[in-house]
C-alpha cells in the first residue's frame, strides 16, 4: 500500500479533519471499554464518577482503576502508536508494503537481551526476591540488545548505498539473534524457559508509574524524530533518486529513521515484549482510509489507529470474563493478520513499488 503517485502524497478527495474526528471518538469508545473491562465489574457510573474526582466511591475500585486499568490503557495506547508509526516507516524507507518495525533486528535484539538475563543468569539475577529489580533487568538487558543491533545497523547503513542489502541484513541479524535465543531455550531449565515464553507473549500491565513514565519519555524522543522526518519520507515515496534531487542527505535520513524506528519499536518490545502484526497492519488501514501517501496525513491517522487496535486487542484479551487472560500478542497476530493476508491477495497494485 506505498503510491509513488505525486497526487497522493498531495491528498485525497476526503476530508482529512471529518475523518480524525472520528477517529478521536471512535478512539475515546476504545478508552472507556478498556477502562471498564476487568476481573472486578465497575459500573459505568462510578468510573466516570471516579474520573471526575468524586469521593464517595469504593476506595477498591478506586484503586483498581488509577493503579491497574488506567496504567494499562496508557500503555496500550503507547504500544499501538509506536509500532504504527515504526512500522510506517519502515514500509516508507525500503518501499515495501510488508515490511514491519521488526524488519531491522532491533526487536529481535532486545529479545535477545531479554533471553540472556533470563536463562543464562536467571537464578542470580531475577531470584523472587529481586522483585522489581528484577523488571528492570529485563527492560534495561532488551535495550542493550536493541541498541547492539541498532549499531550494527548504522555501520552498515553509512557503507552500503542499496536499501535492499540494507533490509536483508537487518533479516539476518534479527535471524542470528533469534538463533541464540532458540539455542539459550534449549539449553535452558523449565522454569526459567517459561518466565521467557511468558515475557514472549506480550503484556501490557505490570508497570509501574515509573516504568510508564521512562516508556512515555524514550517513545517521545521517537516520536520527535519521526515529526523531523516527515518531509523526508514524503520525498522518499519518489525514490532516493528524486529524495536527492531535493536536497535530501539520503544516509543521514535513513540514520534518523532507523534511529526513531528504533526507540519507537525497541522500547515497546523492552517495557510490553514483542507485540506482532501491528506494525505492518495499521498503515495499511491509514492508507485505506485516508486514500493518501502523505505522511503528515499517515503519522496521526496511524497513531490513532495502532491506539485503537492496541485498546481492542486489550478488550478481547479479557473477554473470557474469569482470572484467565489471552496473551496480548496472540490476539494482536488474529487481528493483524487478516489485514496483511488482504494486502497480499486483493490488493495487487500494492504488492509492489515502482
Amino acid at each position: 500500500m506505498i503510491h509513488s503517485d505525486s497526487s497522493l502524497i498531495r491528498g485525497s478527495n476526503k476530508k482529512p479533519a471529518v475523518l480524525f474526528f472520528v477517529l478521536g471518538l471512535l478512539l475515546l469508545i476504545f478508552i472507556i471499554l478498556d477502562l471498564l473491562r476487568g476481573t472486578v465489574r465497575i459500573p459505568v457510573a462510578k468510573v466516570f464518577a471516579i474520573l471526575a474526582g468524586s469521593e464517595d466511591v469504593n476506595p477498591v475500585w478506586k484503586t483498581i482503576l488509577f493503579d491497574f486499568r488506567i496504567p494499562k490503557t496508557i500503555t496500550a495506547i503507547l504500544a499501538g502508536s509506536a509500532l504504527s508509526v515504526s512500522g510506517l516507516q519502515m514500509q516508507t524507507i525500503f518501499r515495501n508494503p510488508l515490511a514491519g518495525p521488526d524488519v531491522l533486528g532491533v526487536s529481535a535484539g532486545a529479545s535477545l537481551g531479554v533471553a540472556l538475563v533470563v536463562m543464562g543468569f536467571g537464578d542470580i539475577i531475577l531470584a523472587d526476591n529481586m522483585g522489581l529489580m528484577g523488571s528492570w533487568v529485563q527492560i534495561i538487558s532488551a535495550w542493550i540488545g536493541a541498541g547492539i543491533v541498532l549499531f550494527l545497523i548504522m555501520v552498515v547503513s553509512l557503507r552500503v548505498r542499496d536499501i535492499m542489502t540494507i533490509l536483508i541484513l537487518g533479516i539476518l541479524f534479527g535471524s542470528a539473534a533469534s538463533a541464540l535465543v532458540s539455542i539459550l531455550q534449549y539449553f535452558s531449565p523449565q522454569s526459567l524457559l517459561k518466565a521467557f515464553v511468558i515475557w514472549s507473549m506480550g503484556s501490557l500491565s505490570n508497570l509501574t508509574s515509573v516504568q510508564l513514565r521512562v516508556l512515555a519519555i524514550s517513545l517521545a524522543f521517537g516520536f520527535v524524530i519521526t515529526l523531523i522526518t516527515l518531509k523526508i519520507m514524503n520525498a522518499m515515496l519518489l525514490g532516493e533518486r528524486y529524495s536527492q534531487s531535493m536536497g535530501v542527505n539520503v544516509r543521514a535520513a535513513r540514520i534518523l529513521i532507523f534511529l526513531s524506528t528504533s526507540l519507537l519499536s525497541g522500547s515497546i518490545t523492552a517495557f510490553c515484549g514483542p507485540v506482532a502484526f501491528i506494525g505492518i497492519a495499521v498503515p495499511h488501514l491509514a492508507r485505506l482510509i485516508f486514500q493518501t501517501s502523505n505522511h503528515f496525513v499517515l503519522v496521526p491517522a496511524s497513531i490513532m489507529l495502532g491506539s485503537m487496535l492496541m485498546l481492542l486487542a486489550d478488550v478481547i484479551s479479557q473477554l473470557p470474563g474469569s482470572g484467565l487472560i489471552l496473551p496480548v500478542n496472540s490476539v494482536t497476530a488474529i487481528l493483524g493478520i487478516p489485514v496483511v493476508i488482504w494486502v497480499i491477495i486483493y490488493n495487487r497494485r500494492f504488492a509492489s513499488i515502482n
